[in-house]
């Protein structure tokens, strides 16, 4: 069997470190999508150390020619891509403490529009530069690392623990990526990739200043495991470690 090609944005550290760890332990050949050369370098060989074929990327998913570089090299050095994780996020936010994080009425247009860059246009312009890669796959996933947060149902649902949590930059652009994922995942109905967001969980990283009660590996389990859905798996879901969740 031919080993899978996976693709992590924001690779270097955190969840998409460990997402990468995991599939890599599984024999993917993971591609590590960074900004930083020397972080992700650095990251890729502390993979390498455990026998995994780890290779740093140079990716900053902002930067129009720097997205096209990758595919051009993916394609050039590997022809094709089975996996694509768009996880690559800013927090667009001082705080997730909603004691102390900015309200709405006192945010800056311009920290929505620089959240919307990396966690909503990146996604867009990463994945149209990728499709042609994940056309080749037997069985390509696209995977966006998305957040409870971005839950319209959840965040109106008094009930639910973080619905204090009201982030205007970080949940509008997470609620703006489960829309991209189901207008993905409807124009590629039918064909051999599947397209899914994934939450998870509220993991302790560099994102949210380590205040999560997950680790970033537990965090990776679920981002991992929509990354090699089988046949039978869903496709346009927002899927939780326990299931799926509404939208």
């Amino acid at each position: 069997m031919t080993a899978q090609i996976a693709l992590i944005t924001g690779a270097n550290k955190g969840i998409g470190f460990e997402t990468a760890r995991i599939l890599g332990r599984d024999g993917a050949t993971v591609l590590l999508g960074a900004r930083s050369a020397d972080l992700g370098e650095k990251a890729a060989a502390a993979l390498a150390e455990e026998g995994i074929d780890a290779r740093f990327v140079h990716l900053d998913v902002t930067d129009p020619a720097s997205v096209e570089a990758a595919a051009d090299r993916i394609g050039a050095e590997l022809g094709r891509l089975d996996v694509l994780v768009n996880n690559a996020a800013i927090a667009g936010s001082d705080a997730f403490d909603p004691a102390t994080a900015t309200p709405p009425s006192r945010t800056s247009p311009a920290l929505v529009r620089t959240t919307f860059e990396t966690n909503v246009f990146g996604v867009v312009a990463v994945t149209n530069a990728m499709l042609p890669l994940l056309r080749r796959s037997p069985a390509g996933r696209i995977v966006n690392v998305s957040s409870e947060l971005g839950s319209l149902t959840m965040l109106t649902d008094p009930s639910v623990p973080f619905y204090e949590t009201n982030l205007l930059p970080y949940n509008a652009s997470k609620s703006a990526l489960n829309a991209v994922t189901v207008a993905y995942a409807k124009e590629l109905a039918g064909t051999a990739i599947k397209v899914n967001a994934v939450t998870p969980g509220y993991c302790a990283t560099d994102l949210n200043g380590h205040t999560g009660y997950r680790t970033a590996a537990q965090g990776a389990a679920v981002v991992a495991a929509a990354a090699v859905l089988g046949d039978d798996g869903p496709a346009g879901a927002f899927i939780a470690e326990d299931g799926r969740l509404p939208w």
